[in-house]
């Protein structure tokens, strides 16, 4: 009998590791080729790991609930022959990259010996890494100089950029023998405490999930992130209204698919998009990087109250057709827990409607690294002014409030409002006679 093991897959780009939620195979349980085997969640989405090999399930080594690393084995399956599963092709490549780690470690170790040797920082409680280390130790700068500068790192740590823009601006090396760093009370910001909670007989304790962990978590983070400035727009959408009642029928009929608000917006979004490309940018540290395609994220709603963004890439290349189908679809699978990692990911700005909970507007918290994000309030009838050249009237119209959340760190004012303004131009010169 061999043994095959099972490892976890690769769940997309950037995600480094899954906590197990279900094991659906028990030990000593017959595995069929394909057969879901456990059920797994990243911070972006759920998924299912399935089985490449048909035979028994003789070992389970993470637990549920179990946090695991990709690559890492999850369990052992038994199956028919005497050879391992494992080709000659797999162990030689097993054989090399062993070789090669081991190498890698050793000089990692003999640099990282180097540097302690010169540059002592076990009295600090900043992280500091090894080529941060080293490039002080050549520059001469000590320790308590080191802890004067200002990162900009995950924590507060100190990056290659932070140091290296740090010499340039350097005139001369200070007296070591500073006492104190200057900015200590900035660069290491005391965390703040929440207050008790009262409670009594009455209230009862219900735990968060574990995605609503990780949306608070992010939303706290973007928060702090971003300088969050919103701009509002109202925009008179009577001629998509009376478009889409007219046309919503014929379109069902002839594509199978229903035509709602949504991909007519999100349509509108990417050409919006096209005429304003420094919306659809991310900034990292202090260098603004311009995104290449335009893949719009597209907030949804799940059963449990929490939010999923499932990303249409390259959106401004769908036509109107082609965007229902892909918002329709990515809807359905997103309340069915159907999607697949990389559908998540790559976003370069978003899109909420806020409108379909009956809200008019709000203020959406920005999805990082991202830099704006558009909230589409309710469709509702107003009275408004009509101009005619005959003069002035009062009529009923669709009105439809947007918001605007921009990162006030690259996007100023005139931009944020600007492109709220094309945006309303574009729903408003709505073709009625056009066809779909």
């Amino acid at each position: 009998m061999a043994k095959f093991e099972l490892k976890l897959p690769k769940m997309g780009e950037s995600v480094a590791e899954a906590t197990i939620t279900s094991w659906l195979k028990e030990v000593g349980d017959t595995v069929e080729l394909d057969d879901t085997v456990v059920e797994v969640a990243t911070d972006k989405v759920d998924s299912e790991v399935p089985s490449e090999v048909e035979g028994k399930l003789v070992e389970i080594l993470f637990e549920k609930d179990a946090v695991v690393k990709v690559g890492d084995v999850i369990a052992i399956i038994e199956t028919e022959g005497e050879e391992s599963v494992s080709t000659e092709k797999e162990i030689v490549k097993e054989e090399v990259a062993s070789v090669t780690a081991k190498a890698v470690e050793e000089t990692v170790e003999i640099a990282k010996e180097s540097v302690a040797a010169s540059l002592n920082t076990s009295s600090s409680d900043r992280f500091y890494s090894p080529l941060v280390k080293s490039i002080a130790q050549t520059e001469g700068i000590a320790l308590e100089e080191l802890e004067n500068i200002t990162g900009t790192g995950k924590d507060g740590r100190v990056t290659k950029n932070d140091i290296l823009t740090y010499l340039e601006n350097r005139q001369t090396k200070p007296e070591t023998n500073i006492s104190k760093p200057v900015n200590s009370d900035v660069e290491k910001p005391k965390k703040t405490q929440s207050a008790p909670v009262a409670m009594s007989g009455e209230d009862e304790v219900i735990e968060m999930t574990r995605m609503g962990k990780l949306i608070a978590k992010h939303m706290v983070d973007s928060v702090q992130t971003s300088a969050h400035v919103q701009s509002f727009i109202e925009i008179d959408v009577t001629n998509i209204v009376n478009w889409r009642n007219k046309v919503k029928n014929g379109f069902l009929k002839r594509e199978g698919e229903k035509l709602t608000f949504t991909p007519i917006f999100m349509q509108a979004v990417a050409q919006t998009i096209k005429k304003h490309p420094m919306i659809n940018i991310a900034l990292d540290g202090d260098k603004i990087i311009k995104r290449g395609n335009i893949n719009l994220g597209m907030a949804a709603a799940l059963p449990d109250g929490n939010l999923i963004v499932p990303v249409i890439k390259n959106a401004d290349e769908l036509s109107l057709v082609g965007m229902t189908k892909k918002v329709n679809d990515l809807a359905t699978r997103s309340r069915a827990n159907k999607l697949k990692p990389d559908e998540i990911q790559g976003g370069t700005y978003t899109v909420t409607n806020i409108g379909s909970f009956g809200s008019i507007t709000g203020t959406p918290i920005i999805n990082q690294p991202q830099v704006a994000i558009l909230a589409l309030g309710a469709i509702v009838k107003k009275p408004a002014v009509i101009e005619t050249p005959e003069g002035d009237l009062i009529g009923i119209r669709h009105k439809m409030i947007v918001s605007h959340s921009y990162d006030h760190r690259v996007v100023n004012g005139a931009l944020g409002g600007m492109f709220i303004k094309t945006f309303k131009d574009i729903i408003e010169a709505w073709d009625t006679n056009q066809d779909f």
